[in-house]
């Protein structure tokens, strides 16, 4: 064995398949030992909390926190190639495991990289995707610290001094590659970049989005061995979060609703809620921004509620895992209601090998009194199994 690939196997060994607990939450087996006493390599650690006290500072902010429990930055799109028009997404997960930072072993895992990729194809009977999961070291899989640098194996998203960021991820079944420009500032979630998720002090994240980003693509998809790949030069619109944070479902949760919707006229819209196990809502909001918004634009608006409705329209029950998901919704805030119609039915992406976890996330239209008025984004957790977080 290679020295390469016997690094690649430590690595990928501290983020074992079925090892994660929930959407976002931390391997079910490393947490377990967090009651350990002192003596422990494996000691308790203590996570840092979001406070609205924190202001957001660019472009540090942009890199990774790893005093916090878990990390994401997530990227989606809507991308045309001619007639094709197709959804694309790409997330990394940082997650810090309950591995003291005093343990002296190079090769105990108190970081985890994984990330997972998926193409929404019209045509196509459900989602291409793929995963990757490793811990953070030995040249495999890092996550700077003071802008958006990741990389893992060889996907990457990184973002460059100019402010643009560039995506690759290679597959079996298809590779993507994408170079993406915001309009203008990060825009931050809640107050200041603090976003409550819960009744609870501590039920919130550190976040905020880059919406309505202009994205250039190569995409080849690759078929059987019968088959020549065909490769696709896309454009189209783009949707970036980054969100951080050590505690973030009440412990009544089983999941959420969340949309980022890119509107033609240059508007976005962020909205989600959290579900009780009973069937209620704990937690809402919604986030509407003109276009412009976040830059100083004249004219430019940005409105907020904790007013928001989802409505399931229409359910699609996945064959694989019998979880049944509300593809179709109506979604009601600001005095507007915009239904949002799946690209496919089976956008379900089964992460059991990285993350443990089972949710939908799928491209989306939106429609106002009948016509459409934007794409993006619909994710659906906490169907196949309850969150853990």
């Amino acid at each position: 064995m290679s020295r390469r690939a016997w690094l690649r196997a430590i690595a990928h060994a501290g983020a074992a398949a079925g090892a994660f607990a929930g959407a976002g939450g931390l391997p079910a087996r490393l947490l377990a030992r967090e009651a350990e006493g002192p003596q422990s390599p494996r000691a308790a650690v203590a996570f840092a909390a979001a406070s609205p006290d924190t202001r957001l500072r660019f472009p540090r902010d942009h890199g990774a926190h790893p005093a916090f429990r878990t990390e994401w930055w997530y990227l989606t799109g809507w991308l045309r190639a001619g007639e094709l028009a197709f959804g694309v997404q790409i997330t990394f997960f940082r997650a810090r495991t309950a591995h003291a930072e005093t343990n002296p072993s190079r090769f105990a895992p108190r970081q985890l990289l994984l990330a997972h990729a998926a193409l929404a194809l019209p045509g196509e009977p459900r989602l291409l995707h793929d995963q990757r999961a490793a811990r953070i070291g030995f040249g495999l899989a890092e996550a700077g610290e003071g802008d958006c640098n990741l990389r893992l194996d060889d996907w990457s998203l990184a973002r460059s001094p100019d402010d643009r960021y560039s995506a690759q991820v290679r597959s079996n079944r298809f590779h993507v590659t994408l170079a993406l420009r915001p309009p203008g500032p990060p825009l931050l979630r809640g107050d200041e970049g603090f976003s409550r998720k819960g009744p609870g002090a501590l039920q919130a994240s550190h976040y905020y989005s880059r919406p309505q980003l202009a994205m250039n693509a190569t995409v080849v998809l690759r078929g059987d061995a019968n088959e020549r790949p065909r490769e696709l030069a896309a454009s189209g619109t783009g949707w970036f979060d980054h969100e951080w944070s050590s505690e973030l479902l009440d412990p009544r949760a089983v999941g959420w609703d969340w949309i980022g919707i890119n509107l033609d006229d240059g508007s976005a819209l962020m909205a989600f809620r959290i579900r009780a196990r009973d069937g209620g809502e704990i937690w809402s909001h919604a986030h509407w921004t003109s276009a412009g918004a976040g830059s100083g634009a004249t004219g430019a608006e940005s409105r907020r509620t904790d007013s928001v409705r989802f409505e399931p329209v229409r359910t699609w029950r996945s064959l694989r895992t019998g979880a049944q998901y509300p593809v179709q919704v109506s979604v009601r805030a600001f005095e507007r209601t915009i239904d949002l119609y799946p690209l496919i039915d089976d956008q379900e992406l089964d992460a059991r090998a990285s993350t443990g976890t089972v949710y939908w996330e799928g491209a989306v239209r939106a429609v106002e009194n009948g016509r459409e008025i934007g794409r993006g984004y619909l994710e659906l957790t906490g169907y196949a199994s309850p969150v853990r977080f």
